[in-house]
C-alpha cells in the first residue's frame, strides 16, 4: 500500500523486508469420517484444526493429476485427465487431494489455482519457508458438485506462479512442489450418487485463469449458450484480494490515504454478479490473510481461516433459470465494488436441467436488488499539525436487503423460486498516526442471512443459510529513538455458518471456526526484521450435523512457531456422536 506522498504503509514495507530474517538468520451417517491427521507436537509444518473430507465406504479409484510438479516460474503447468476406467460412475463422491512442499530458503506466499476444463477445482495460497524450515502440508475438498467435468477427458492447468531468482538484490530460492489427485467413490445401494449439475461453465479471465479486477467498473464476463431446459443455476465465486487490495479491511477513504498511510476506496469490498447487465446476486468477500500477511510469525504453524484452501461462496441464480432457457445467448458478469488494484476472481456456473422436457419456459417475476451498494462512510479524524498527528476513527457500513423471484414451467409443473437476502457490512477503525507511532485497530463484520423459498404446486420448501465473518485486528508500530521499531499485532479471525432446511425431515448444520494470534516483531532502522517474541496462536473448529447427529471439534495451540497442544471433542456434548 503506497500513499500519495511516496511513503509506503508499514505492512507493505514488512512484506518486502521479512525475508532478510526468515531466510538469512534461520531464526454424514452413511459415510466414513476419517480421523483428522495427527499433527506432531513441536512441529512448525502448517497445520489446521479443520476436518478431512468424509468418505463413503466404497473403495475409490484414484486418478493422479500430476506428481512432484515443480513451480519455479509463472508459466501454467498443463496436465491431462482421463476418467477412471475401473470406476466409470455413477460416483457417490469425488474428492480432490493435494500435497505441497516449499524448499527451505526465502519465498513469498503464492496463489495456487488448479483448473480442469478451465473450471476451478482448487484455489488457495501457500505457506512460506525459512532457512531451516521446508514446510509441507495437505489439502482436500469435496468436488462432487463438479461431477459433470469429470465424465470426459479434460486438459488441466496448475497455475502457481513463483519467482525464483534475484530481485532488488534479494535472492528468492524457495521452490514449490505439488502432487494432486482425484478420488472416485463408486455409488452403491446404501450410498447412492447425489444429484449433481448437468453442466459446469467456467467464468474466469480470457486466459482461462482467474481474471484481474482493478476498479469497480471492470468486469469478468462469460457468454452463456445454455440448453433450453435449465431448471436450477448456481454460481460458485472466489474473489481474492491482491496488491493494494491485499489488506482491504485496513483501507480508508481516498481523502485520508496520505494522512493515514493506507490504501484507498474505504474498507468496503463486495463482489457483484450480473446477468445481461442486470443485478443478479451478491458475494461478500472473505477477509483471507495469507501466511506472509501483516506478520508471518502470526501464521506459523497455524495459518488463518481458509488460507491454504479457499471456500467458494455460492450465489443462487435459480430465479433466472427461465430467462437462461430462452435459447438466446446471455452474459454473466463478475465485478468487485471498490476494487483498488486488484482482485483475482474466478467462478463456476452449475447448471441443472429438466431431464423430462425438451424445452422449458419461464421468466423473472421481480428483482429488488440494486445495481450497486451504497456504503455509508463516517470520518472523525483530528489533525494536530505540530506532529503532525492524526487520531480518530472511520466507519464504513453497507446494508442491503433484496428479493429476487423467478419461475420455470417444467415437465413436473411450474416451479417458482424466491431468493431473499440481507447482506450487512460494518468496518470501524481507530487511528493514532504520528512520527513515532502508527496505530490502526480494525473491527469488521460481514453477515449474510439468506432464505430460499421454492413453490411447486401445493408444496413449498424453505431453506436458510446464515454466514458471519468477524475480524478484529489491533496493530501498533512504534518507532524508537535509534531508528529501530517494534510492531505488536493481535488478530481474531472467524467464520460462522448456519444452514437449515427440510429433506426427508428437518436438518441443520453448523460450522464455527476461530483463529486468534498475537506476535511482536523487532525491526531494524532499514525495516528488516531482527527478531520476534511472544508469538501465540490458537485455532478452534467445531461442526455439527443434525442429520447424522455428528459433531466434530478440535482445538490447536502454538507458541513461538511450534505446535504445543491438540485437544479433540471439547466443543461436543456427551450426547453428540463425535468423529
Amino acid at each position: 500500500m503506497t500513499a500519495k506522498n511516496g511513503f509506503t504503509h508499514p505492512l507493505a514495507r514488512l512484506a518486502a523486508a521479512v525475508w532478510l530474517l526468515l531466510a538469512g538468520t534461520g531464526v454424514a451417517s452413511a459415510q466414513v469420517v476419517l480421523a483428522p491427521p495427527s499433527p506432531q507436537i513441536g512441529s512448525s509444518d502448517p497445520v489446521t484444526a479443520e476436518p478431512p473430507v468424509a468418505r463413503p465406504h466404497t473403495k475409490p479409484c484414484v486418478v493422479q493429476l500430476f506428481q512432484n510438479l515443480e513451480f519455479a516460474d509463472f508459466t501454467p503447468k498443463v496436465f491431462s485427465y482421463m476418467p477412471p476406467a475401473a470406476c466409470p460412475g455413477p460416483w457417490a463422491e469425488v474428492v480432490f487431494t493435494a500435497d505441497f512442499t516449499v524448499t527451505a530458503g526465502r519465498q513469498y506466499d503464492r496463489t495456487a489455482a488448479f483448473y480442469l476444463g478451465h473450471a476451478s477445482i482448487y484455489y488457495g495460497t501457500t505457506a512460506e519457508p525459512r532457512a531451516t524450515l521446508s514446510p509441507s502440508w495437505h489439502v482436500e475438498r469435496d468436488v462432487t458438485d463438479l461431477t459433470a467435468i469429470f465424465r470426459s477427458p479434460q486438459t488441466g492447468e496448475a497455475n502457481l506462479g513463483n519467482f525464483v531468482g534475484v530481485s532488488g538484490g534479494v535472492t528468492y530460492n524457495g521452490l514449490i512442489f505439488a502432487n494432486a489427485a482425484l478420488e472416485f467413490y463408486p455409488a452403491s445401494q446404501h450410498e447412492p450418487a447425489p444429484q449433481t449439475a448437468d453442466l459446469i461453465v467456467p467464468v474466469n479471465g480470457s486466459g482461462g485463469d482467474a481474471g484481474t479486477l482493478n476498479t469497480t467498473a471492470e468486469q469478468i464476463t462469460q457468454t452463456l449458450n445454455l440448453p433450453r431446459t435449465v431448471e436450477r443455476v448456481y454460481l460458485d465465486v472466489i474473489a481474492q484480494s491482491q496488491s493494494n487490495d491485499e489488506f482491504w479491511y485496513f483501507c480508508v477513504p481516498n481523502d485520508q490515504t496520505t494522512n493515514l498511510e493506507s490504501c484507498g476506496n474505504t474498507a468496503f469490498r463486495e463482489t457483484e454478479v450480473t446477468i445481461d447487465g442486470q443485478p443478479a446476486g451478491v458475494a461478500p468477500v472473505y477477509p483471507w490473510i495469507f501466511t506472509g500477511g501483516i506478520d508471518p510469525f502470526l501464521w506459523e504453524p497455524i495459518p488463518g481461516v481458509q488460507t491454504l484452501d479457499f471456500r467458494p461462496y455460492r450465489v443462487d441464480l435459480t430465479p433466472f433459470a427461465g430467462v437462461l432457457s430462452d435459447g438466446n445467448p446471455h452474459v454473466v458478469g463478475l465485478s468487485v465494488f471498490n476494487a483498488d488494484s486488484y482482485f483475482l476472481a474466478t467462478a463456476n456456473l452449475l447448471v441443472f436441467t429438466d431431464h423430462g422436457a425438451q424445452r422449458v419456459s419461464g421468466g423473472l417475476l421481480s428483482n429488488t436488488l440494486s445495481a450497486a451498494p451504497s456504503p455509508v462512510v463516517t470520518e472523525n479524524i483530528q489533525e494536530n499539525p505540530s506532529g503532525p498527528t492524526f487520531t480518530g476513527s472511520i466507519t464504513v457500513s453497507s446494508d442491503r436487503d433484496f428479493a429476487i423471484t423467478g419461475y420455470v414451467d417444467t415437465s413436473h409443473g411450474r416451479v417458482e423460486t424466491t431468493v431473499e437476502q440481507s447482506v450487512k457490512f460494518l468496518n470501524t477503525q481507530e487511528f493514532d498516526v504520528s512520527p513515532t507511532t502508527d496505530g490502526q485497530n480494525a473491527q469488521q463484520t460481514t453477515s449474510v442471512d439468506s432464505v430460499v423459498t421454492t413453490r411447486e404446486g401445493w408444496f413449498t420448501a424453505t431453506s436458510e443459510q446464515h454466514f458471519s465473518y468477524p475480524l478484529t485486528i489491533n496493530y501498533l508500530l512504534t518507532f524508537n529513538a535509534d531508528g529501530s521499531s517494534t510492531q505488536v499485532t493481535t488478530v481474531n479471525q472467524q467464520d460462522h455458518v448456519r444452514a437449515s432446511g427440510y429433506h426427508n425431515g428437518p436438518w441443520d448444520r453448523t460450522v464455527d471456526e476461530v483463529v486468534e494470534s498475537t506476535d511482536t516483531l523487532f525491526l531494524s532502522p532499514s525495516f528488516s526484521i531482527t527478531g520476534n517474541s511472544g508469538a501465540l496462536t490458537t485455532q478452534s473448529y467445531r461442526s455439527t450435523d443434525s442429520a447424522s447427529g455428528g459433531c466434530y471439534s478440535r482445538t490447536l495451540a502454538a507458541k513461538m512457531q511450534k505446535l504445543t497442544a491438540i485437544e479433540d471433542g471439547r466443543g461436543c456434548g456427551n450426547g453428540d456422536r463425535q468423529y
